[in-house]
C-alpha cells in the first residue's frame, strides 16, 4: 500500500450485488472502463469516438456505470452538457463473490460476468506472442505448478493483489516511462482433467 492512499482503497470490493455484476457483464461498459483506465477521464463523446458508438449510447452506459458506483463525474471539469467521467477509486481491488454468497437465481449474473472476462482474457493471450516479440521487456509470463491448501491459496491471492497495488500506479500518479499493463493471474486445479 502506498503511504499517501486511504486504507479503503486497498480493501477488497466484493461484487456481491447481482445488478452490479450484470452492469459489468455488458461488453461496451467493460470497454469503457478499460478506456478510462488506459486514457484517464473522458466524455461520452470521446468514448463514442473511440468505440465507434453514438454519444447517446455511450451516455446511457456511462449513467449505468455511475448508478452502480463504477465511475464518477468530475464536476470541476464538467460544464453544460459536457460531463467528464473517471473510474471510481473503489475499484483498486474488485473481486467476484463466491457463488454460495449469491441466491441461486442470481448466479447466472456471476456466470455472465465471468464469461465476459474470459473472452477478454483469451484475446489478451492471443496478443501475447506478438507483444513479446515486439518488446520482451514489457511482455512477461509465468507458468507454474504448485500445491497449496485453500487457505494458502487465499493468502497468496491477497498478497498478490497487495503486491500489484504497491507497485502499480493510477494514470494520474504514474511516473514518466510508466505504461499501462494488463496483468492476469488465474489458478485452477491441475488434477481435474
Amino acid at each position: 500500500m502506498k503511504d499517501d492512499e486511504p486504507q479503503e482503497l486497498h480493501e477488497p470490493y466484493v461484487l456481491d450485488d447481482p445488478e452490479r455484476l450484470k452492469a459489468l457483464a455488458h461488453p461496451m461498459r467493460r470497454r469503457m472502463l478499460t478506456l478510462l483506465n488506459l486514457h484517464g477521464p473522458a466524455t461520452s463523446t470521446t468514448l463514442g469516438e473511440l468505440l465507434g458508438a453514438k454519444t447517446g449510447t455511450t451516455s446511457y452506459h456511462l449513467r449505468q456505470l455511475e448508478k452502480y458506483g463504477f465511475i464518477e463525474e468530475i464536476p470541476e471539469r464538467s460544464s453544460g452538457r459536457e460531463r467528464w467521467w473517471r473510474r471510481a477509486p473503489i475499484l483498486r481491488d474488485m473481486r467476484a463473490p463466491h457463488p454460495d454468497d449469491l441466491a441461486p437465481g442470481d448466479r447466472a449474473a456471476l456466470e455472465e460476468f465471468h464469461r465476459a472476462g474470459y473472452e477478454e482474457d483469451l484475446a489478451l493471450v492471443e496478443r501475447f506472442p506478438a507483444a513479446y516479440r515486439a518488446d520482451p521487456d514489457w511482455a512477461w509470463g509465468s507458468r507454474g505448478l504448485v500445491r497449496m491448501t485453500k487457505d494458502e491459496l487465499k493468502a497468496f491471492q491477497d498478497e498478490y493483489v497487495a503486491l500489484l497495488l504497491r507497485h502499480g500506479h493510477q494514470a494520474d500518479d504514474a511516473p514518466p516511462g510508466a505504461r499501462p499493463l494488463y496483468v492476469r493471474l488465474f489458478t485452477l486445479p491441475a488434477d481435474d482433467g
